[in-house]
């Protein structure tokens, strides 16, 4: 029988190196993309051995009950890595534990016989080991854009900024690690598409696929378990109290402020509404990081309609936040890229959602036909004008709805496609279309 099951092994089970430099109990939202992937592979077939940094090495807090999140028999492996040095010159992890990745890496993939390397990024000097470990041991790899490596953002485009520095060292480097690999994946196509229409070659080479981040009914279940209570704002019955919850995309803050403009021309209609801003600060730790307070400010709504929490707090913080809240609100940008990632965690919470998005962002559609929010959709830049004119008498048709909404009139199988283990179903056929040599 051992023979049996060492044959079956070998010739049916294939192993996956998950390579990423933060896991829980790093709180970085970024964690959830391998984490989730690691917990359904196996039941498609794929055993997966998780590579990251030690903790004792991140800059973020710590959230140790994320490890309560992790399957008891997820195999992982920690590497050191060089210490933040003061003056701070080299922050990023990836960097600063590349050579231990690498060696670790290396070391996993010959004596385990590892099938693939897939290496999310950020961070995304990690995706340059994807070519290094190729060349040395001749596995195939993938690289998955939880966010795009080379795009505009504030300030790129300013000769000899910081930012444009970035900016094309990153388009240096992003073909130099892409030149081989054999699979490209990202949370949304619009995150990788620009990658191949810089190198063809990959249309040929590489296969492609785009996969949100996939929600996890078990992650609201355990919640149950943990003792976890809502601290950022008290449960007030006489106010409609709606939650953001995540960083804030760099182009959403122009539908914001439009926003903020149609609350500020009619008080009367958001007069007894609060707006919570959890997460969106500039750094992970920083509690004055303020984003969205200076244009609070701007139209006298801080802390009477918008509030913001700028520190990124604990994963089940979030939850039981989502869960104390009124509703759910969630905020696309001027960008047609946002997924129905954020939007699977809402409808789990069971909360009405409230959604300001593209028209061509694919969780509208899912969204609308879930009967779990009231969608309002803009045309990008141009539609601003729209958000500004007609925001406040929509959202006094959600008000209205809200008062018969009940969580038992979604309809979660719309969703379901987009659940972790349908996510990671497709990832699955992406890696069974690669040929390997056996």
């Amino acid at each position: 029988m051992r023979r049996l099951a060492t044959f079956f092994e070998n010739y049916f089970i294939k192993k996956i190196l998950i390579l990423y430099p933060h896991f829980p109990p790093s709180n970085l939202a970024g964690v959830h993309r391998p984490r989730l992937f690691a917990q359904h592979l196996p039941s498609f077939g794929w055993e997966p051995i998780i590579l990251t940094v030690h903790e004792k090495y991140y800059e973020e807090e710590l959230d140790y009950n994320l490890q309560n999140l992790l399957p008891a028999s997820l195999r992982i492996e920690k590497v050191n890595a060089f210490k933040i040095t003061k003056p701070r010159v080299i922050g990023d992890i990836g960097l600063r534990a590349f050579f231990q990745l690498y060696k670790k890496a290396k070391q996993i993939i010959l004596s385990e016989k590892m099938d693939f390397l897939y290496i999310p990024v950020p961070s995304f000097y990690c995706a340059l080991l994807g070519r290094w470990l190729h060349h040395s041991t001749k596995i195939k790899y993938g690289i998955d854009y939880i966010d795009p490596w080379v795009h505009d953002f504030p300030g790129s485009n300013r000769i000899f900024s910081r930012h444009w520095t970035s900016k094309q060292f990153s388009k240096f480097l992003e073909p130099i690690a892409i030149k081989k690999t054999s699979l490209i994946t990202g949370v949304a196509e619009a995150y990788y598409m620009p990658v191949l229409k810089r190198n063809p070659h990959l249309k040929t080479q590489a296969v492609c696929g785009a996969m949100p981040y996939g929600g996890e009914q078990r992650d609201y279940d355990l919640l149950k378990q943990i003792a976890v209570k809502p601290y950022l704002f008290k449960k007030n019955n006489n106010v409609i109290q709606l939650v953001y919850a995540g960083a804030m995309l760099p182009k959403a803050y122009e539908p914001l402020e439009a926003i903020f403009k149609s609350i500020k021309a009619h008080p009367k209609i958001f007069s007894d509404v609060e707006f919570h801003f959890i997460g969106t600060g500039k750094t992970a730790n920083d509690t004055e990081g303020f984003n969205i307070k200076p244009l609070a400010e701007k139209y006298e709504l801080w802390q009477t309609n918008v509030y913001e929490y700028p520190k990124r707090i604990p994963y089940f913080d979030v939850l039981i936040h989502l869960l104390e809240a009124d509703g759910v609100f969630i905020l696309g940008s001027t960008e047609s890229h946002y997924t129905p990632s954020k939007s699977y965690q809402g409808v789990l919470s069971g909360k009405p959602i409230l959604a300001v998005l593209h028209k061509e962002s694919a969780a509208v559609k899912v969204l609308k036909e879930s009967g779990a929010a009231m969608v309002f959709d803009f045309d990008g830049k141009n539609d601003l004008e729209k958000i500004e004119n007609s925001f406040a008498s929509f959202f006094e048709k959600y008000i209205c709805w809200i008062k018969s909404y009940n969580s038992s009139m979604i309809h979660k199988e719309i969703f379901e496609e987009h659940s972790a283990k349908k996510v990671t179903e497709k990832l699955v056929r992406l890696l069974n279309d690669i040929e390997f040599n056996t």
